[in-house]
């Protein structure tokens, strides 16, 4: 595989691709529109479906649909997308998905390009969705194939959250082989798994709770997105994540500062045990993150 310098967003299409995904659906709106743009390149070789939908709902129902039948789906928006698809993604997170499912939400700090500064990590707490928040491109062609585990794993869609800083920086990273896309997946009617009855709802939301209360917080402790740099030099403590994780180290680097960081990749379901560790660790600790004290 031959290196290339590759733009975030490009390497979250390129993560899905390497994923195989069968369907990517979505609607423009900046930093997140590049994905879709760069997956259309790549439709005839790898027999993906791709289409730029009437709005981010209608871009979430279509992929719910092709994720019923057990096809890999990514649906990609801006943060302020997420409100048009709000209705279909909350019950999503209690009907659950089949086949894997990724919502691209590209949050925009600043702002930058948008009209609001939404954090998509609170809308991933409120849904009960699990969220992943990438730091590099790198990271973020990481965290889609991984994302797309998740979801099958436990019949969830999974939010993975860039930011601008992330979808437009550029990183050597190699270019990976991209095949066509088989998909066997049919559609099995089963009203007790896909029609949302209150009953349903019920016995779904102990699985939910049972899910984001015990089960990920252990496995995303164990995590290799969530990583912590120890320095026996300093009692300087840090708690970072996504973009703002770069920052940080980049000023740590710069000043000559020696300390300890915790890095959170998988801000929800938090992984508790591993910061109780960092926490016991540390008499301070300064969280270093943008917008709203999500970590902290």
């Amino acid at each position: 595989m031959q290196k290339q310098m590759i733009m975030g967003n490009q390497a979250i299409a390129l993560g899905a691709l390497k994923a195989g995904v069968k369907l990517v659906a979505g609607y423009p709106g900046t930093p997140s529109s590049e994905i879709i743009e760069f997956i259309s390149k790549y439709k005839d070789k790898t027999k993906t479906y791709v289409e730029w939908s009437v709005n981010e709902k209608a871009a979430v129902e279509v992929a719910a649909g092709a994720s019923y039948a057990g096809n890999r789906t990514l649906v990609t928006m801006k943060q302020v997308g997420l409100n048009v698809a709000s209705d279909p993604v909350m019950c999503l997170s209690y009907v659950g998905v089949k086949g894997g499912m990724v919502i691209v939400s590209a949050d925009d700090p600043g702002p930058i390009s948008s009209q609001t500064e939404q954090d998509t990590r609170n809308f991933a707490q409120y849904s009960k969705i699990p969220c992943l928040d990438p730091s590099t491109p790198q990271e973020a062609y990481e965290m889609i194939q991984e994302a797309f585990e998740l979801s099958e794993k436990y019949n969830t869609p999974v939010f993975v959250r860039p930011t601008t800083r992330v979808d437009h920086a550029y990183e050597s990273m190699e270019f990976p082989e991209l095949k066509e896309v088989s998909s066997d997946a049919e559609f099995t009617k089963d009203t007790q798994r896909w029609v949302i009855f209150p009953r349903t709802s019920y016995m779904n939301h102990k699985r939910i709770f049972e899910r984001n209360e015990s089960t990920l917080p252990k496995e995303f402790s164990k995590s290799r997105f969530n990583i912590v740099k120890n320095s026996s030099e300093s009692s300087l403590s840090f708690i970072a994540g996504g973009i703002s994780y770069c920052y940080l180290m980049e000023a740590l680097e710069i000043l000559k500062i020696p300390a300890s960081v915790l890095k959170i990749g998988t801000p929800y379901p938090f992984p508790k045990e591993l910061a109780l560790d960092f926490l016991k660790a540390h008499s301070e600790v300064t969280v270093f993150e943008e917008l709203d004290p999500f970590l902290e």
